[in-house]
């Protein structure tokens, strides 16, 4: 696997438990994505909004890692593949106590057929 060390800041830490947009608008989202250059915070793609991928559309920031409890997986969107990298700055996932799909008073209760909807599966 290739040196991918230029576009990782292990110093940096995360820019907060939620994704930046979905908090700033009073969505919500499935799962969560950490910027291992600069420490953003965006919704996974099975969320509605996609704020991780479209974070490595706008920076060109191509490594992210799973910021849910227990996954220390890296993934780089360039290569579209895993990747590797080191531990980051704490904390390295959001609260335990925080609900999937999250923030438990956004979900709505349909949230499952909300999605397969966006995905046009209705």
């Amino acid at each position: 696997m290739s040196d991918l060390s230029e576009f990782i800041d292990p110093t940096v830490p995360p820019s907060g438990n939620g994704c930046v947009e979905c908090d700033a608008t009073g969505a919500w989202w499935v799962h969560l994505r950490r910027c291992a250059l600069c420490g953003h915070i965006g919704c996974c793609d099975d969320s509605l909004n996609t704020h991780a991928t479209k974070h490595y559309e706008a920076t060109g920031h191509r490594i992210m890692r799973s910021f849910e409890p227990g996954e220390e997986w890296f993934w780089d969107y360039r290569t579209d593949s895993w990747a590797d990298g080191p531990r980051l700055a704490p904390p390295e996932a959001h609260p335990k106590t925080q609900t999937v799909p999250g923030p438990a008073e956004r979900v709505p209760s349909d949230w499952q057929s909300v999605l397969a909807a966006n995905r046009g599966e209705d």
